[in-house]
C-alpha cells in the first residue's frame, strides 16, 4: 500500500494527514489485460457512461451524472426516479460504497436478509430504488469526492465531506425531476455520514434518517475506551475505489493518539446546527449503538425520533413493518403528507429478555435516559465474587492472569428488574507488575440456575453489553461526564506505577433488559474481548503484561450502578410497564 503525507483542511486548520492510494478502478477489458500481480491493486469498476435508460420495468436511471462541487470538483452520481414524468423528493446515499451493487464493496453481503429482498440497484447498507421509486420518490446513489470516478481525494466524516453533501443537496433541488425536498437515508457508515452533512445546514434537506450511526468516530470506533482498534477501519478503507487518495484513518489514529487535535475535531459533527426532523435508530447489540443515541441526545431538532431495537441492523432495516415506517416519515416531510406521523412516541425501546425473545416490543417512551430511572449500587465483592446492595466493609482483593484470565461478580435478583439505560462500572484497580491495563467488560444475564442466558443474534450469543477502559486513559472529560455516564477525556497518558492502585469509572453502553425474579446479572472483567463466537471481526491492541488486581470493600468501594426502571402504575399484584 502507498502512503504519502498531504496538508489538508482539518477544523479550519491545514493538517497533515496520511492517505493511501486507493483500489484503481478498472473495465473488465482492463483486468483481463493486466497480470495476476498487476490485478492486486485494481479493482472492477465499470467505465463512465453518462446516460439515460430504464432500469427495471417502472423505474429509469440518470446514470453517471456529473455534479460540480463549489471548489470545481466534479463527483459522480446515479439517480433513481419513476419513469414517469414528474417532480419528486429525492432519497440519497452518500457513502464511499460504491454507487452500483457491483462496484466497489460487491462482496458485501445483507446477512439476515433473504435474496431478492433488495434489488441490485440498491447500494450496500441504502434504500432500495426498487422499493422508494414505486412509491413517488428518486433515489440517489453518490460516488463522494475521490471516489469511483469523481475527483480529489477522500477525506471521510469530515467537514469536506459535510459541505460536498450541502452542495449536492442544493443542486439536486433545482433539478426538474426534483420536488426542492431531499433527505438523506441509510445504515451505518450510510448514517455516519448523515451527521457530517446535515451539520452544514443544506436549506433543502427537509428530513434525515441515520439508521445505526456511529457519531464519535474516536471513542466509539479507532479508541474505545482508550483501546487502540484500527484493524476493522483498515479492513473497510483497503476496499475503497478510486483514482486517487484516502485519508486512512488507521494510520492516522496513530499519527494522532489523542482526541483534542484539529484531525479528529473535524469528523465532530456540529451537533448545535442539527435542526433538521430526524429518525434516529439504534441496536442494542451493536457497535453504532452510543453514537446513534448519542446522536439522538444531541441534536437540535425539536422533532426528533428515536426507535432502539435488538435486532441486527440490515434485517431490521429491510423488514416490511419498518419501511413502512420509515416512509411515513419522509412522506411527512418531503411529501408533506398530513399523515399523523407526529402522533409517534418521540422514543420506542425493545425490552430484551433473553435468545432471540423480547419483554417488551416498541414501548413508547418520551426521552432517554428515561426520567423515572432510579440508580442503584451493587457493590462488588472479592471475598465471595458476588454483588451486594449495601457496601461490603472488610477489603479483598481478586486477580486474574491478563493474557487469558478473567474474573466474574454475581447478583441476584429478588424481584422482577427491567434495566433501561446506561450503567457505569466503578473499579478500584492495579497493575501487578506493568504501568498500565485493558480492561474490557460485559454485563451478563444468567438464568435462576446460573447458566449464562444471552440474548442471541443470528442464533449467536452476544458477549454481553460492554465497556472497556485502558487505565492509563481513566481521566474523564468534566463537560461530557455525568453520574450515569462517564466519558474518557483522552487527552493524556497516565501510566501506572506497578502495584499502583487507582479508581476508575468505565462506560458501559445503555441497554434495555428484563431480569426475572431469581436471574442473576453477572459483571465479567479481562484483559480481551471474550468473544464466544461472536461474529464481528472486531480486534483491540491491547497491552496487559502480568496479573491485574481489583480491589473490593472498605476504602475501596467498587460497584456498578445500574438504571432500574420502576413499573409506569402498580396497584398490589397490578403492574403495567
Amino acid at each position: 500500500m502507498e502512503f504519502i503525507s498531504k496538508i489538508v483542511e482539518c477544523n479550519g486548520n491545514p493538517t497533515e494527514i496520511i492517505m493511501n492510494k486507493m483500489m484503481k478502478p478498472c473495465s473488465q477489458e482492463e483486468l483481463d489485460a493486466m497480470s495476476a500481480q498487476e490485478r492486486e491493486g485494481c479493482k472492477y469498476m465499470s467505465p463512465l457512461n453518462t446516460r439515460e435508460y430504464v432500469a427495471e420495468e417502472g423505474i429509469s436511471c440518470m446514470q453517471d451524472v456529473p455534479v460540480k462541487m463549489r471548489d470545481g470538483i466534479t463527483i459522480y452520481v446515479d439517480i433513481y426516479k419513476p419513469e414517469a414524468a414528474g417532480r419528486y423528493p429525492l432519497l440519497i446515499s452518500w457513502s464511499f460504497y460504491g454507487k452500483r451493487p457491483f462496484d466497489g464493496q460487491s462482496e458485501w453481503q445483507i446477512m439476515g436478509v433473504p435474496p431478492q429482498t433488495v434489488s441490485d440497484m440498491s447500494k450496500f447498507e441504502s434504500p432500495d430504488p426498487g422499493y422508494w421509486c414505486r412509491r413517488g420518490y428518486a433515489v440517489a446513489n453518490v460516488d463522494p469526492r475521490g471516489i469511483g470516478h469523481s475527483e480529489g481525494d477522500f477525506v471521510q466524516f469530515g467537514t469536506q465531506e459535510g459541505r460536498d453533501g450541502y452542495d449536492f443537496i442544493e443542486w439536486a433541488a433545482e433539478q426538474e425531476w426534483c420536488n426542492g425536498r431531499c433527505a438523506l437515508s441509510g445504515n451505518s457508515c450510510v448514517a455516519m455520514t448523515q451527521w457530517r452533512i446535515a451539520s452544514q445546514q443544506p436549506p433543502h434537506l427537509a428530513c434525515f434518517a441515520p439508521w445505526e450511526g456511529t457519531s464519535d468516530l474516536y471513542r466509539e470506533s479507532l479508541y474505545e475506551g482508550g483501546i487502540p482498534a484500527t484493524s476493522f477501519v483498515g479492513m473497510v478503507n483497503k476496499e475503497a475505489v478510486g483514482l486517487n487518495y484516502i485519508d486512512n484513518t488507521a494510520e492516522n489514529a496513530a499519527k494522532y493518539p489523542f482526541a483534542d487535535c484539529d484531525y479528529w475535531k473535524d469528523k465532530e459533527p456540529i451537533w448545535k446546527n442539527i435542526t433538521q426532523p430526524v429518525y434516529i435508530t439504534a441496536c442494542w447489540n451493536h457497535f453504532h449503538l452510543r453514537g446513534s443515541i448519542n446522536g439522538f441526545r444531541k441534536v437540535k431538532s425539536k422533532k426528533k425520533w428515536l426507535r432502539v431495537h435488538r435486532n441486527f441492523e440490515w434485517p431490521d432495516a429491510y423488514s416490511n413493518e419498518n419501511l413502512q415506517d420509515l416512509e411515513n416519515f419522509f412522506a411527512r416531510y418531503l411529501k408533506l403528507e398530513r399523515n399523523g406521523w407526529e402522533l409517534t412516541p418521540k422514543v420506542r425501546i425493545e425490552v430484551q429478555d433473553v435468545g432471540e425473545h423480547l419483554f417488551m416490543k416498541n414501548r413508547p417512551e418520551e426521552n432517554f435516559p428515561l426520567k423515572r430511572t432510579r440508580y442503584e449500587k451493587l457493590y462488588l465483592d472479592a471475598s465471595d465474587l458476588s454483588m451486594k446492595t449495601a457496601p461490603c466493609a472488610e477489603e479483598k482483593m481478586a486477580a486474574y492472569e491478563s493474557e487469558d484470565g478473567q474474573v466474574t461478580f454475581d447478583y441476584r435478583f429478588e424481584e422482577d428488574t427491567e434495566i433501561t439505560g446506561y450503567m457505569k462500572l466503578r473499579l478500584y484497580v492495579a497493575a501487578e507488575s506493568y504501568d498500565d491495563m485493558d480492561l474490557f467488560v460485559n454485563i451478563q444475564k444468567l438464568d435462576t440456575q446460573g447458566n449464562w442466558a444471552p440474548v442471541t443474534i443470528f442464533g449467536e450469543p452476544h458477549p454481553g453489553v460492554w465497556g472497556k477502559l485502558r487505565v492509563s486513559r481513566r481521566k474523564l472529560d468534566e463537560k461530557l461526564s455525568t453520574d450515569y455516564n462517564p466519558v474518557q477525556a483522552h487527552t493524556v497518558s497516565e501510566k501506572l506505577e506497578p502495584g499502583q492502585i487507582v479508581p476508575v469509572d468505565i462506560e458501559i453502553n445503555p441497554t434495555s433488559w428484563f431480569w426475572h425474579k431469581g436471574q442473576q446479572i453477572r459483571v465479567q472483567i479481562a484483559g480481551r474481548y471474550i468473544r464466544e463466537d461472536w461474529f464481528e471481526p472486531l480486534m483491540w491492541d491491547q497491552d496487559n503484561k502480568g496479573r491485574h488486581l481489583i480491589y473490593t470493600g472498605g476504602q475501596y468501594e467498587s460497584y456498578l450502578q445500574i438504571p432500574v426502571i420502576p413499573p409506569k402504575y402498580q396497584d398490589g399484584d397490578i403492574i403495567i410497564r
